[in-house]
């Protein structure tokens, strides 16, 4: 993702400049406080005022609401690059944002104001952000990214399926978390399979010459991607199925494939790049587990679901996250000690949730340290790029690593 070119003249709140900063903030406070709140309600030590049940409440504000909005804040930054037209700023974003956190406060509170009051103030963000998405890619008549807004449209009918069933509608809860889940996933594979290459074969154009470049994109990346799709529909749609056990198997290992075209072992000592390569990795390694688990039994599969939302998505929002925030405020592309020790966290924490039912005993033990390291993760990101996101953007000795 290149620097944007240029900007309208902005003489409101610098937070409201770009798309990536209120979203990236939102996304990673919200990230944040979601996942304690979620642990205090899972030990029985306290209850939310939500009309959704709480393993349901969890998984739609991990998918809907941080991821959501970290999507936003990507997609906001990167479209106008794609496009040549000008990024979403001031009231309009801050339209966009206010309807994002009246969604998270909409869900908290369904309780007491009722299923379709909550519905509506939670369904206005992705509605709004699907048409403002759909508005920029066809006056830019960009079609090659198209396929984003099939994309947020499921995102949208997902967390219309939670809707359905909290009203009492239809039992679809579920199913529209996984739609929601299986989409970030797309995304990740689609949006990753782009960006991870590129960033890769520049360094090491830059770094270290000597070392073959990720190869150009070609047939075997586009059977990986519609592998990889197939293998996701068929589990957000029968995740208990022998046909989706062998498709996430087939995807997992296809992904794994064509990660070993791109060297990511050769950036090891680049702490930016190789976090991307991780998450990628924990996409992988997640699909394999979701099927070998249907034969094998190796790990519950909650276990299984947590190395693909935790490990991919919690480590690909931070490492997208990150990068992105140093480049379009004028720093460096240096990961600083903060941002090493961010990368460190959110891993733990994938490692600590999918190893937790080996735990016996000190599970729910586990359960705290991986909650308390996704929390620290996304509580110092909010720290230390907070004010980064806050601020104009760095020139000359302002612009040190973070």
């Amino acid at each position: 993702m290149a620097a944007i070119p240029r900007y309208r003249p902005h003489a409101g709140p610098i937070l409201l400049s770009a798309g990536f900063r209120p979203f990236f903030l939102g996304s990673a406070v919200w990230a944040a406080i979601g996942i304690p709140l979620w642990l205090a309600v899972y030990g029985g030590g306290t209850s939310l005022p939500s009309l959704l049940p709480p393993l349901v409440w969890h998984v739609h504000e991990m998918v809907f609401g941080f991821a959501a909005a970290t999507v936003a804040g990507f997609l906001l930054t990167a479209i106008p690059n794609w496009t040549g037209r000008m990024p979403l700023q001031g009231r309009p974003l801050a339209v966009l944002v206010l309807l994002w956190a009246v969604g998270r406060a909409g869900i908290l509170l369904s309780g007491s104001i009722g299923g379709y009051a909550a519905a509506v103030a939670d369904l206005a963000f992705p509605a709004a952000f699907l048409g403002a998405v759909a508005r920029e890619i066809v006056a830019g008549k960009n079609w090659r990214n198209l396929p984003l807004l099939v994309a947020l449209s499921l995102l949208l009918i997902g967390n219309l399926f939670v809707h359905l069933d909290a009203i009492g509608v239809a039992d679809t809860a579920k199913l529209g978390n996984r739609i929601g889940v299986a989409t970030l996933l797309m995304l990740i594979s689609l949006v990753g399979g782009r960006i991870i290459p590129s960033f890769t074969r520049n360094w090491l154009t830059k770094n270290r010459p000597e070392v073959s470049p990720p190869r150009p994109e070609g047939w075997i990346d586009h059977a990986v991607l519609g592998v990889t799709a197939l293998a996701l529909v068929s589990w957000a749609v029968a995740p208990d199925a022998v046909v989706t056990a062998w498709g996430t198997i087939i995807a997992g290992s296809a992904i794994s494939l064509r990660m070993s075209r791109w060297q990511g072992h050769k950036t090891i000592r680049e702490p930016l790049l190789i976090i991307l390569h991780v998450g990628y990795g924990w996409l992988a390694a997640g699909l394999l587990l979701l099927g070998l688990n249907e034969f094998f039994d190796l790990v519950p599969m909650t276990a299984a679901l947590h190395a693909l939302t935790v490990g991919a998505i919690g480590t690909m929002t931070l490492a997208v996250m990150t990068r992105a925030s140093l480049g379009h405020t004028g720093r460096p592309l240096i990961a600083g000690l903060g941002t090493q020790v961010i990368y460190a966290l959110v891993t733990l924490a994938a490692l600590l949730r999918v190893l937790s039912p080996f735990a016996g005993a000190q599970m729910v033990l586990i359960l705290w340290a991986a909650g308390a390291s996704w929390a620290a993760a996304f509580g110092l990101f909010a720290i230390l790029y907070g004010r980064v996101l806050t601020q104009p953007r760095a020139t000359g000795h302002a612009a040190k690593p973070i």
